[in-house]
């Protein structure tokens, strides 16, 4: 087959233990999934049916890497989110079958341009420029389940600068990993390569240049990300 142009590189993250790499096909997030983290944004967290975003799948950032202050925004901010790599795919999963969908799992962050988000939600309008920005998702390498199991009750965390400023625990999420999947496979057909942001605890706050963050949750490799 003949191109007027070279493709782009496929996007993919690492993974651990294993050379070769898990190519990206989709990146879907789950918004304000801890319910401590929809009250900081004004909202009620109450077990109303999960919304969903996108970010392009060329938004993948890797482990240890700098990311460019963005432009057009003055409130930077960081989501530390449970990532789900989906190594099967289908369409209206149940929940009872989801996590036989799932390849792994690995630290991201959900970077985002919260004032453009928060013009855009006053407006009416959609935000997508607000999360699907390029290198808005830098995540760790994939641990997969057959090497650790599922992860269902483990710490999550970031720090800037050595200072804490995100934690909770996973097992907090209002929607759990098998529910999201089965709700977002009504929507989409989804493919061996999705990556599944699943939210962030109560947290987050605005990032400057120069800052450097780690993000880990238990038993997964920890996400280094600095801002350049």
């Amino acid at each position: 087959m003949t191109f007027v142009f070279s493709p782009a590189e496929i996007p993919s993250v690492r993974v651990q233990g294993d050379d070769a790499r898990f190519a990206v096909h989709r990146i879907y997030c789950v918004g304000r999934n801890y319910a401590e983290h929809a009250r900081e944004m004004g909202s009620d967290p109450q077990r109303e049916p999960p919304f969903f975003f996108s970010k392009p799948a060329d938004a993948v950032v890797a482990n240890k890497a700098s990311v460019p202050y963005p432009p057009l925004t003055k409130n930077f901010h960081h989501e530390v989110e449970l990532v789900v790599a989906l190594g099967k795919g289908g369409a209206n999963i149940a929940a009872a079958n989801a996590l036989e969908h799932i390849f792994g799992y690995a630290v991201g962050n959900d970077l985002t341009r919260r004032d453009l988000q928060k013009q855009a939600k006053d407006a009416g309008k959609p935000w997508d420029i607000s999360k699907g920005f390029d290198r808005s998702a830098p995540v760790a390498a994939i641990r997969p389940v057959k090497n650790g199991g599922h992860v269902t009750n483990a710490r999550i965390w970031l720090k800037v600068n050595g200072e804490l400023k995100q934690q909770g625990n996973v097992s907090d999420l209002i929607w759990s990993v098998p529910e999201i999947i089965a709700a977002l496979s009504k929507f989409y057909e989804l493919q061996c390569g999705d990556l599944i942001f699943t939210g962030t605890p109560a947290g987050v706050s605005a990032l400057k240049v120069g800052d450097k963050m780690e993000a880990g949750i238990e038993g997964l490799e920890s996400l280094l990300t600095t801002i350049v």
